[in-house]
Parts: C-alpha cells; structure tokens; sequence
C-alpha cells in the first residue's frame, strides 16, 4: 500500500495498493516519479515485516531514495497517541506518511550482509531444534500405542539404530510376525558392534506379550515411519547447520575473543552475533543492556513503590543464552563470573539476583569482545562494567 504527502500535508498519491513484484515496484516507482522531485529529496517509510518488505527496501536505496524502516511498535504508539481507532492497510499507510511528517519517526536497524547471515542461520537453528523436540516427543507418544515396550529394549527410541529400525518394524505386530534370524541380521547391518541375536531375541519376546490394541494399527504405523523420517532429515540438516555456523564464527574476527570464554558454546557466540547487531551503533554499553531488556524497571506512583523488575525487552533469545552461561558459571571452576556470583551472595543478595548480576556481566564483557576484537582475558573481567 502506498501513500505520499508532501511537507504542507497535501496528499499527493491516494492510499493505493501495488504488488510486492517487479510489476509492483515499477508502478510505485511511475507514481513517485510523476511527484517530479529527486529520489534523495523523497523520504520513503516502510514497516518492518519480516523479510517482506526487504526486497523494496534495498531496491528504493539503489534508486537513490532516502528510506526510513520504521518498528511496528513505533507506528502503533504513534496511531494511537493521534487517537486512530481503525487500522486498515489505507489507514497504516497514511500514519506512517504522517509519522514520516511529524518527525517523531525514528530510523530502524537494519543489519549488515554478515548480521543478517547469522540471523538467518541461528534463527533457522532454533526452528529445526524445535521441529527435532516436536518430533521426538510424536515418536514417543506414538509409541506407547504401538510398542510400549519398544524401550525396555532400547532406551532411547529416537536414536539413529532404534529410529531405523521402527522404519521397518513400527508396531509390536509387526516384529512379532517376523522371524528372529531376520530381525538378528536387520539389527547387525544397523549396528553390527552392538546390536545383533540377542536383541532380536528380546524383541521379539515383548513384542509378542505386548499389551499394543491394535487400533489404527496402519495409520499409526505410517504415523511412525513418516516422523522417523522426518526426524532423521532434520538431524542431517541440523548437523549441515551446524558446520556452517561454525565455519562462519572461524571466518570472523568479532567473535574469536567471545569464543575463549568458557561458559559460552558455539551457538550462544551464534546468538550474540545475530541478536545483538552491530555494536558500534551503541554509544553506551547500558544502552546495550537495555536493548535485550536487562536493564532495571522501578514503577513508582506517588509514595507507591512498586517491585523492581528487568524491562525484558529485546530478544528473549540472548536473555535466555546468558541465564544458562551464568549458571553454568557458578559450576564451573576458575570462573570470574562464578566468583563474582558467590562475592554477591556472600554480600546478602538473593541468588536470582546474583544471576541476573552475573547475566548482565556476561553480556558487557561479550559486547566489549566484540566491539574491540581483543581476546578474553579473565583477570579484566572485574574491571568491565556498565557506563
């Protein structure tokens, strides 16, 4: 949907809807045109939506076009401090023209060719994890109807060997009906060090004392064969994931120094990389803190004081990196950040506290990595702070 006004307020292009095509763009570009002024002299507001609107963005930058990416968020304070009730396509195309107008708009971030390669990575990372979990507990729940005693056997049923194996046999009917030399010589060719008559042997005698109904016993098996499937490729592609995030954190020299510190693995550096951007446009480091919502928010009314809490704002992703690297500080021997935690508690603060302390010190120590490229050195640790 597009919309123009000019600095007296006059529209001059109606709230009309183009294409997100080449065939789009062109029309966009005839109206802009016919305004009869130079691209930098147009200033362009687009919604943040996702990877939508991207395309247009970098295409009206080529074209010399002055381009402000403007927060959702921003756009719906702004509606409603105007008191604008209805929100249509043409409605948000004129609130953000009137932003535009108002000077209250505020440029949005829009990352670098290297912060958007690990946003897509981690944030791909994240979905197949999930779909790996879903998977897994569908295998499970499958299971308990189909071969209950499928893990009296084996005791993890999403393994490579068990997850093979229930390709072939997903159902206690099924292994029952076989013959033992046959599932003897399937168990060896998946895994012939650990796995061969005397398993056969076994599963076949639960199989055939199972307590499985029966009941939809051909759907629930093609149920079954098609999640192992679909778990075995995910692992595979999670695997290839893997290996080029790595290569990516080999590649870049912000990220070598975060990587030294032992409370963080590959994928929490992964996750700092993509979710916190490019430092350098922070001129403060609590401006860092603030931005993944660990800053502090005191709610005071009169001689009311309420409790005081984190904003959490930002990304809940790197909250929740920095939470398991900060307990997994406390364990680990030789760590200034565990230190720091224990000096805290020892002081009288509470150990939720002392964590969320230990969080804030793991994400400046991170960023001022980062922003330096210098490498980790525990004993400056204590010397880092918020300012």
């Amino acid at each position: 949907m597009m919309c123009g006004l000019t600095m007296e307020k006059r529209q001059v292009i109606k709230p009309s809807p183009f294409v997100n095509t080449a065939e789009g763009f062109t029309s966009l570009f005839e109206r802009l045109e016919r305004l009869g002024a130079a691209p930098d002299q147009i200033l362009v507001g687009l919604e943040a939506t996702s990877r939508y609107g991207e395309n247009l963005y970098h295409v009206l930058l080529k074209r010399g076009y002055r381009v402000c990416l403007l927060h959702p968020a921003q756009m719906h304070a702004f509606a409603q401090q105007r008191g604008l009730r209805a929100k249509t396509d043409q409605v948000d195309a004129t609130t953000i023209a009137r932003a535009l107008l108002s000077g209250e708009a505020r440029f949005g971030y829009v990352p670098t060719e290297q912060v958007a390669i690990y946003r897509e990575l981690v944030r791909l990372q994240q979905q197949l994890s999930e779909d790996v979990v879903r998977y897994k507990n569908e295998i499970h729940a499958l299971l308990v109807v189909l071969f209950p005693e499928f893990t009296q056997v084996f005791a993890d049923p999403t393994r490579p060997t068990a997850l093979a194996f229930l390709k072939r046999y997903p159902s206690a009917q099924a292994v029952a009906q076989a013959e033992v030399s046959v599932l003897s010589q399937v168990l060896h060719q998946l895994s012939p060090k650990h796995y061969g008559r005397q398993t056969a042997e076994r599963l076949l005698d639960v199989a055939k004392k199972s307590i499985s109904s029966g009941v939809a016993i051909s759907a629930r098996s093609t149920s079954l064969r098609i999640l192992c499937d679909q778990l075995e490729h995910t692992q595979a592609n999670l695997k290839q994931l893997h290996q080029e995030i790595e290569t990516l954190l080999d590649q870049d020299p912000k990220a070598k120094g975060v990587l030294l510190i032992p409370e963080f693995g590959v994928m929490t550096v992964a996750v700092l990389r993509a979710e916190l951007g490019d430092l350098d446009r922070f001129a403060r480091m609590d401006q860092v803190v603030a931005y993944v919502g660990m800053d502090l928010q005191v709610k005071q009314s009169g001689k009311w004081i309420g409790q005081t809490k984190l904003s959490k704002r930002g990304s809940g992703r790197v909250r929740r990196i920095l939470y398991l690297a900060a307990l997994r500080s406390i364990w680990l021997p030789n760590s200034p950040f565990g230190a720091y935690y224990h000096r805290l508690v020892e002081r009288g603060m509470k150990k939720g506290m002392a964590v969320v302390a230990v969080m804030r010190k793991l994400l400046i120590v991170a960023a001022h990595l980062i922003l330096t490229e210098e490498m980790y050195e525990p004993g400056k640790v204590a010397a880092l702070s918020v300012r």
